[in-house]
């Protein structure tokens, strides 16, 4: 595999990383999702559409500011220390993460499934925080794991949380992302509308893949911060939709409003309580 023919220098001054490249940057380290241990760069270009020497360059600058990491010996690139710190931050300083964790364990014991609080990431969801159920068969998604919006039950979720107005600008991306699905768009949005008006949450049964059942409720933090979206889910054989429906759906409500109170309970006396 050919390698780079010179050595990784401090390019963080470098005037030509403007807007564009920044954008674009991001772009390349979006790339990367949960399942990535390494890219290389065909597979960078394949995944971002840009040419071969604006990845080179893009590479060689994220690289020189320690955002990626390049192995010599293999070509390929690594998702590096800075990306990881500045992951870890923004997750560290999220009140409505450092709240959740304790709740998403007790909701995965108790319904023996996974439970998970995620938000948007462009045109797809990704997990901020999950807990799974101890078992043989559980869903294997982690922090930084990445799900299709409407097909799922956390992205529906997050979709009817939204402002209409946004909702509608959101939805007319994904159906331009996916023209032949608009129909099967619209639909999985009507009746998650439907659900989440009718029963406090919205429902997945198999729309992402055939044996995968969900829950999913929006929540938004009452401190300003962004909309986010709580799910449960499973297995088909573990999580029956009759469990969704009966026992899982309003668990689920239940832990959204401990979380509201945890959140704005100061003293911590939520916390104790629950």
């Amino acid at each position: 595999m050919r390698k780079r023919s010179k050595p990784i220098q401090d390019v963080a001054s470098d005037e030509s990383l403007g807007a564009s490249s920044l954008t674009r940057g991001l772009e390349i380290l979006r790339a990367f999702t949960a399942t990535d241990s390494s890219l290389g760069n065909q597979e960078l270009i394949e995944r971002v559409g840009l040419p071969k020497a604006t990845i080179s360059r893009l590479t060689y600058a994220l690289v020189s500011l320690g955002y990626l990491t390049y192995d010599d010996a293999t070509g390929r690139y690594r998702i590096g220390p800075s990306t990881v710190s500045l992951g870890y931050s923004a997750l560290s300083s999220t009140p409505v993460v450092h709240c959740v964790q304790p709740l998403l364990r007790r909701l995965a014991d108790k319904t023996g499934v996974a439970a998970a609080l995620g938000t948007r990431s462009g045109l797809e969801m990704i997990y901020l925080a999950n807990c799974r159920a101890f078992g043989p068969v559980t869903l294997q998604l982690n922090v930084g794991s990445q799900l299709p919006m409407w097909r799922t039950a956390m992205g529906l979720a997050y979709l009817v949380g939204m402002i209409q107005e946004r909702r509608d600008d959101l939805v007319g991306q994904l159906i331009a992302q996916e023209p032949k699905s608009r129909r099967a768009i619209n639909e999985a949005l009507g009746e998650a509308l439907e659900s989440y008006q009718a029963r406090g949450y919205v429902c997945s049964f198999g729309t992402w893949y055939s044996y995968i059942n969900a829950v999913g409720i929006p929540f938004r933090p009452t401190d300003g911060s962004s909309l986010v979206a709580l799910t449960c889910g499973g297995i088909s054989d573990i999580l029956s939709r009759d469990a969704c429906l009966s026992t899982v759906g309003d668990e689920l409500v239940a832990t959204a409003r401990q979380l509201r109170e945890r959140l704005e309970d100061p003293s911590g006396a939520a916390f104790a309580s629950t």
